[in-house]
């Protein structure tokens, strides 16, 4: 492979790791450093694939190398690990020089991954869950309280966890819940303070990922 053609194949994943990087962070929460590696990625899987080239014992050090690595990583979400399979996926293309394919795929998934994004499966429009945190007094019943509301404003609930605060004196409940429609959040908190008694209501957005990459 000639020098001319090992040069436009890195342009090209150097560009489709920077898409990758920019897809990833679309809706979505990732460390500065985790979007440079998935940037870099592609190109340094094709510098392998070069390196390889038919050799089957460079082949097999390889691997022995990426699974090192493997076990050395922290465990990703659903979307990092897609992003990673995209991001090697173009490597192996560049690296064979395929980059026409990398490219027509690399755009067909990017728009494919926008749309999923934007709409539901089910028609109904995009939700969000939130984590909503309701303070309420001791000698409140706490089981059913707040179902009504929540019926009202969400597809679905679920009490996570109920703890005590203010010395046993009050409980907060947390709740994960998918809305509706996300203008109604201020309603939906205006509706629980009417029936906890005024004390602390509080929403938020949930984070997708236990562990940041």
């Amino acid at each position: 492979m000639d020098i001319l053609t090992v040069a436009l194949n890195a342009v090209v994943s150097l560009a489709i790791g920077l898409l990758i990087s920019i897809i990833h962070s679309y809706h979505n929460t990732a460390s500065r450093n985790y979007l440079l590696t998935l940037a870099s990625l592609p190109i340094l899987v094709q510098m392998v694939i070069f390196m390889v080239n038919g050799n089957l014992g460079t082949g097999v050090a390889v691997m022995g190398a990426f699974s090192i690595i493997r076990f050395r990583s922290v465990a990703g979400g659903a979307r990092e690990i897609l992003s990673v399979f995209w991001a090697m996926a173009v490597g192996l293309a560049t690296g064979t020089d395929n980059f026409a394919y990398a490219i027509v795929f690399s755009i067909v998934t990017a728009i494919f991954i926008i749309i999923l994004e934007n709409v539901r499966f089910s028609g109904i429009g995009q939700t969000d869950d939130r984590r909503v945190k309701i303070t309420i007094a001791e000698d409140m019943d706490t089981p059913d309280l707040f179902n009504d509301l929540l019926s009202q404003f969400s597809y679905e609930w679920e009490l996570e966890s109920v703890k005590t605060t203010q010395m046993g004196a009050l409980y907060e409940l947390r709740y994960r819940v998918k809305l509706k429609n996300l203008q109604d959040e201020k309603k939906l908190l205006d509706e629980i303070r009417v029936k906890n008694g005024n004390l602390p209501v509080s929403s938020g957005k949930i984070s997708q990922n236990s562990d940041v990459l």
